[in-house]
């Protein structure tokens, strides 16, 4: 069980969280919160005992030598964090975790306490799914929410996925039971190119994370990063004509599927993240 004693008090929190495994095609969602935490200098909060949840011969610890022969292993766990992002006026929690092998439900009332707690109100839950979306478009972002009305309220392009999930359905489903906000993002990443990383779709849901909470994210080097893998993948694809007609035969079909004013939205979201930033960099 997590150990509550001397937690901070904490500014209108919200959880941004992520698991790495079946909900992290392509390391995209996992990344979010890798690069949030480097980004935004997070601090430690609490870690989960691992001993409950994981088992150790699927997620094996790791063992890592300091000075001399001394040596130290890491567990595999999830842990969770607390920065003051630069520019917003309120806490994030950052969940990054490993989607645990056996008690699930025992798992997410761990968690929900932690919100309790905490005083989180609203949780942003972060996946990536394989897809057949070409990888020279913009990346999809569909995703969920526990009632309609905040569906509605984040104009969110809701998922009608029906079958085996992971641990983020999970989760959510159980935040939205036991009283709190819940939103789920999910990313899609090109099957044909499943290794990791995958920048492209990191900062695509690092901006819709951004819109939905009015956060300013930063990307760092992501927009080169996302640029230098989509021409790799390009140059990849220009060696095999299989390939290439496939990549090719996806465009025509994603742009035949876009309608006019589907991107007019995006154009009006990119200005009026546009005007967010510049208001910002004003401020400061």
């Amino acid at each position: 069980m997590i150990e509550f004693e001397g937690l901070p008090e904490l500014v209108d929190p919200v959880l941004i969280a992520a698991f790495e495994g079946w909900n992290d095609a392509g390391e995209a969602s996992s990344g979010v919160i890798a690069h949030l935490e480097e980004e935004w200098k997070a601090t430690p909060l609490v870690s989960l005992d691992p001993e409950e949840y994981y088992d150790f011969q699927v997620n094996r610890p790791i063992v890592e030598m300091g000075e001399g022969l001394t040596r130290s292993i890491t567990w595999p766990t999830t842990k969770l964090l607390v920065a003051r992002p630069p520019g917003a006026d309120r806490d994030v929690v950052l969940l990054r975790g490993i989607e645990p092998n056996m008690r699930w439900r025992a798992f997410c009332e761990e968690i929900i306490t932690a919100c309790r707690e905490l005083g989180v109100e609203l949780a942003v839950l972060l996946g990536a799914l394989l897809n057949d979306s070409p990888h020279t478009r913009p990346v999809p972002i569909v995703g969920s929410a526990t009632d309609e009305g905040l569906a509605r309220a984040i104009n969110l392009e809701l998922s009608r996925y029906e079958g085996p999930t992971g641990i983020v359905g999970v989760l959510q489903h159980a935040l939205g039971a036991a009283g709190l906000h819940a939103v789920s993002l999910w990313a899609s990443v090109p099957h044909y190119v499943a290794q990791p990383p995958n920048p492209k779709a990191t900062m695509a849901l690092l901006r819709r994370m951004e819109d939905l909470l009015d956060i300013p994210m930063p990307l760092g080097s992501l927009a080169e990063e996302a640029r230098a893998w989509e021409h790799g993948v390009d140059e990849l694809a220009s060696q095999d004509s299989e390939v290439a007609e496939y990549v090719k035969e996806l465009e025509e079909r994603k742009d035949a599927a876009e309608l006019p004013e589907a991107s007019g939205d995006a154009i009006a979201a990119e200005f009026e993240r546009y005007l967010r930033r510049r208001d910002r960099d004003s401020d400061g």
